[in-house]
């Protein structure tokens, strides 16, 4: 079929919208008519430096729409339902029968630009179209995915709210419900006040805990508060917190929220980024934790369903983070994103 998607042709190039061909589902695939999908830091991460050998390439991970057509062998979702797309994971590898798909031993398969066989499912003019980014390349007006990454949601639940709960939201929420477990009324410092960071803070204040959130730029961290952070400054206290979650990837940040930490501290470690330097006594001396963090380690199929019901109890407004633009602002979305001009820019298909 005919579709529409935003192509990166090379390495840092811009989002471009072309009409590309799309093949029917195989039987592990469902195709899915995307009503929403939000633009993530990794979408912009990886466009700046996604290799020639795989270009051009349909990037996009948080994608939502309604079922098209699914193939014979699925099961869990059909022509019609509305879902929300997530990660892909094997399902069958140790980790994934542990319950720990975001630390699947396949993860690659969201990184390829190809099917799990090296095929893609798109194309232009005949040439090949690289895609299945997180098994879906959600920058596109359809879309392939799979039973792993595809999770049913309420039919009157917003696409602009649905399409961020398959990572951003998903990561921030579910290292903090998932990882930390705070009990009421520890302390958390959430390092930026982004998508990842806001939706760790929502899910803090959902458990009763004093929050703390950091960030340069006044209006995060005013919309922080205004989501129940209880400050915004560090204070005094050189030992303040029970945990610490950095979404920044900056190792001066990083040493930052290890000195914060009071005694058996954990902090999490969900920003992509390079090295940290990390002085070893004091994280030996006081018994503190360091946990890497990728998705909330959460199963979509359970753990959005459970954002859904928090959202629904008002215990997580995804809506005021968001800021939506249509499909062909695909461009300026991105670039008020990477400048910090919006939270969490959100798509909208016609």
């Amino acid at each position: 079929m005919r579709i529409r998607a935003a192509l990166v042709e090379t390495a840092g190039g811009p989002f471009t919208i072309r009409d590309i061909d799309l093949e029917p589902p195989r039987s592990d695939e469902v195709l899915v008519r995307i009503t929403a999908a939000g633009i993530c830091h990794t979408d912009l991460t990886m466009r700046r430096r996604w290799p020639a050998r795989i270009s051009p390439m349909v990037f996009g991970h948080e994608g939502a729409g309604v079922v098209e057509a699914a193939g014979d062998a699925v099961t869990s979702v059909a022509a019609g339902d509305t879902v929300a797309l997530s990660y892909r994971s094997c399902g069958s590898c140790e980790l994934c029968r542990g319950g720990h798909p975001a630390y699947c031993l396949l993860s690659d398969l969201n990184m390829r630009g190809t099917r799990a066989d090296g095929s893609s499912p798109l194309s232009s003019g005949g040439d090949r179209v690289f895609g299945n980014f997180f098994g879906q390349s959600s920058f596109a007006t359809h879309v392939l995915a799979y039973e792993s990454n595809i999770v049913r949601m309420p039919a009157g639940l917003s696409p602009s709210v649905a399409a961020p709960l398959g990572c951003s939201v998903q990561t921030g929420a579910g290292t903090v419900l998932n990882v930390l477990r705070p009990a009421p009324g520890d302390t958390v410092i959430v390092f930026g006040a982004g998508s990842v960071g806001l939706s760790a803070v929502m899910a803090a204040v959902s458990l009763g805990c004093e929050v703390i959130a950091v960030d340069p730029v006044p209006a995060r961290r005013e919309l922080a508060v205004s989501l129940g952070a209880t400050s915004t400054a560090l204070g005094t206290d050189p030992k303040t917190a029970d945990h610490a979650i950095d979404t920044t990837g900056r190792a001066d940040v990083i040493a930052q929220a290890l000195g914060l930490l009071r005694r058996r501290g954990t902090l999490a470690l969900v920003g992509l980024g390079g090295k940290a330097e990390i002085d070893i006594m004091t994280v030996m001396y006081n018994g503190l934790r360091i946990r890497g963090v990728i998705e909330g380690d959460a199963a979509p199929a359970t753990f959005l369903p459970q954002l859904v019901d928090l959202h629904r109890l008002g215990r997580l407004p995804v809506e005021r983070l968001v800021t939506e633009y249509p499909f062909d602002a695909i461009e300026t979305a991105a670039s008020d994103a990477a400048a910090g001009k919006v939270v969490k820019p959100v798509l909208t298909f016609g």
